[in-house]
């Protein structure tokens, strides 16, 4: 198995590196996939990761799922409409596309909230409903191949639902 996770700058650390280890410890593989402006990202306290993977040559048939940290890069990475068509690709193949707090500004701007349950960030609640999801306060809320969770507080449910939906799916 094989998953995608996007980075940019001003990325959620925890958000980042604890999916993409815990799922190295279940034997999946993880690519840091980024928008390609540059090999390094720096998170909100300037914690690097190395892009693996540009997303100008990831293919969402290549991979089984994608998961899309908070933190301020969410906000960059929708701006970049391959990231956006990567995901809704990702969704429309019914792969795992798992999204965390300010994440949901992806799933809003890749057009794939529209009657689905989802949660986020409590910041970002009005854009995931305006963009047709029924936001539900929970830590983790699963519907379908899509998983989102509001905050790092969150991650061991997030990691555990993301690993399940992986395992069941193989």
């Amino acid at each position: 198995m094989k998953v995608a996770v996007l980075v940019e700058d001003q990325y959620q650390i925890l958000e980042v590196w604890y999916p993409y280890l815990r799922l190295r410890e279940e034997c999946i593989e993880t690519v840091f996939v980024g928008t390609g402006k540059k090999k390094e990202y720096g998170s909100k306290e300037g914690y690097p990761v190395q892009e693996e993977l540009s997303i100008k040559k990831a293919n969402a048939s290549e991979f089984d799922g994608v998961i899309i940290p908070g933190g301020y890069a969410p906000d960059i990475l929708r701006r970049y409409g391959e990231i956006n068509t990567f995901v809704k690709n990702m969704h429309e193949q019914g792969k795992l596309v798992a999204a965390i707090c300010h994440a949901g500004w992806v799933l809003v701007s890749a057009g794939i909230l529209k009657g689905k349950k989802a949660t986020c960030f409590h910041a970002i609640k009005d854009d995931v409903t305006n963009a047709g999801a029924e936001f539900i306060d929970n830590e983790v809320v699963v519907d379908g191949n899509l998983i989102t969770s509001r905050n790092p507080y969150d991650l061991p449910a997030f990691c555990t639902q993301i690993i399940k939906f992986l395992r069941e799916r193989k």
